[in-house]
């Protein structure tokens, strides 16, 4: 990982050297995925109308994506700016929070040819013990975002409406607090408790 042939030396205006240590730091361990992300993001944010917008973001998947747009963009899921929409898509969107317009950004399987290991990782032709690691990288920073397609978009009204939440009350049954918009008794106690 240290004799990198970069694309780009930086991505969303983070060094890149800088953001492989902020992957290792976020996500525990350096995760191709993620530095893939990273370059997803960038692109996203190349897409994004001049000015300062306050913008959400919008992950496709639980996997990578939500860490790179958590190290990139002031969108997380702790603040509600990132929404994790599990579709089982290599895909992102930015948009505007207020419109809805912004741009999505995609993995585009067409372009994958010139870079056969990350076409091995993803379409995860090979156990992950069987990939070359450093060549995976050395592709993703050659690749940076030309593997990408990118298509703008307008989200439903229904993303667009603020997740605040109404007020709270005391669930007859376990005594607990919890939304009220949720019903008469808390999701838990009404069978929706991940635990036996």
């Amino acid at each position: 990982m240290d004799n990198l042939r970069l694309r780009k030396e930086r991505i969303c205006s983070v060094p890149v050297e800088e953001f492989v240590r902020r992957i290792k730091d976020f996500h525990g361990a350096f995760a191709p995925g993620v530095m893939l992300g990273g370059y997803m993001v960038d692109l996203a944010y190349q897409h994004l109308p001049p000015g300062d917008i306050l913008f959400d973001a919008l992950s496709e998947t639980r996997s990578c994506l939500p860490d790179a747009i958590q190290l990139l963009t002031p969108c997380t899921i702790g603040n509600g700016w990132l929404r994790v929409l599990d579709l089982g898509k290599f895909a992102l969107s930015l948009y505007d929070k207020h419109r809805g317009d912004g741009v999505r950004v995609l993995i585009d399987p067409a372009k994958l040819g010139l870079f056969p290991e990350i076409k091995t990782w993803f379409f995860k032709l090979k156990p992950k013990q069987g990939q070359d690691l450093d060549v995976l990288l050395e592709e993703i920073h050659a690749a940076a975002s030309q593997i990408c397609g990118t298509m703008p978009v307008k989200l439903k009204p229904e993303f667009l409406t603020p997740r605040h939440r109404a007020g709270f009350r005391i669930c007859p049954v376990c005594r607990k607090s919890y939304p009220a918009a949720d019903g008469d008794r808390c999701r838990p106690c009404g069978g929706e408790a991940p635990y036996l």
